[in-house]
């Protein structure tokens, strides 16, 4: 059973999240601030994490780059801020969908289990190992090498990185993009995919180089020519 942790300071909103995700067959552990919640994290390992940005103690974006720096485990936001510099706001800091309220919980509890379908298609991918110049994807683990050295990385991050390599020498457009990586599957912005790509680029050049080549107009290509 995936276990699922929820991150709110509104009681009310958690016993909703954690209810509908429950009756679809999750285990759930909730917080209610974001220092409660880094502490849950650690303890409970679950295998997403549902995370307020509005939070005393801590708020969810500084949790969401806290858990970045150890772990790649998919993070959706739920959040009362709803303009789209908030959302891009959320997904640079490491989140991987944005649920703005009020929200739906049945749509809540479907993102989610898209997400995990999109976690176990990229598994199960035929392309055990993906090999571009000294870029080393290996699909089924969820792991990336650059140089001999790892990448730590979003699943939507990771799932950008693969759909490159696959194509690797070819332009790539926006739509083909999600269509391949997007955790969820659902229509995201110009402006979210650019800046999923921004943050992948920035891991990419900490460990020695770009190899992504924006085509203006049309999208990105992975070469290391």
């Amino acid at each position: 059973m995936r276990r699922i942790l929820i991150a709110d300071d509104d009681a009310h909103i958690r016993d909703v999240v954690s209810f509908a995700l429950r009756r679809a067959g999750f285990d759930t552990v909730d917080a209610p601030d974001g220092r409660v919640a880094l502490d849950r994290f650690r303890d409970a390992s679950p295998d997403l994490v549902v995370l307020d940005v509005l939070m005393p103690e801590v708020d969810g974006v500084d949790v969401c780059r806290a858990i970045r720096r150890t772990s790649n485990v998919p993070i959706l936001f739920l959040s009362s801020k709803d303009e789209e510099s908030d959302r891009v706001a959320g997904l640079d800091a490491g989140g991987d969908d944005y649920v703005t309220k009020p929200f739906s919980p049945r749509e809540l509890v479907a993102r989610v289990r898209a997400t995990f379908r999109g976690i176990d298609a990229r598994a199960e991918d035929p392309a055990a190992e993906l090999v571009v110049g000294p870029l080393v994807v290996d699909a089924p683990g969820r792991r990336a090498h650059l140089h001999g050295e790892p990448l730590t990385l979003t699943g939507t991050e990771f799932g950008l990185l693969a759909t490159l390599a696959r194509h690797a020498g070819t332009v790539i457009d926006r739509a083909t993009l999600m269509r391949g990586a997007y955790l969820t599957r659902r229509v995201v912005s110009e402006r979210t995919i650019d800046s999923h790509v921004r943050r992948l680029r920035e891991k990419l050049r900490e460990r020695g180089s770009d190899p992504i080549r924006t085509v203006h107009g049309v999208g990105y290509c992975l070469s290391f020519e």
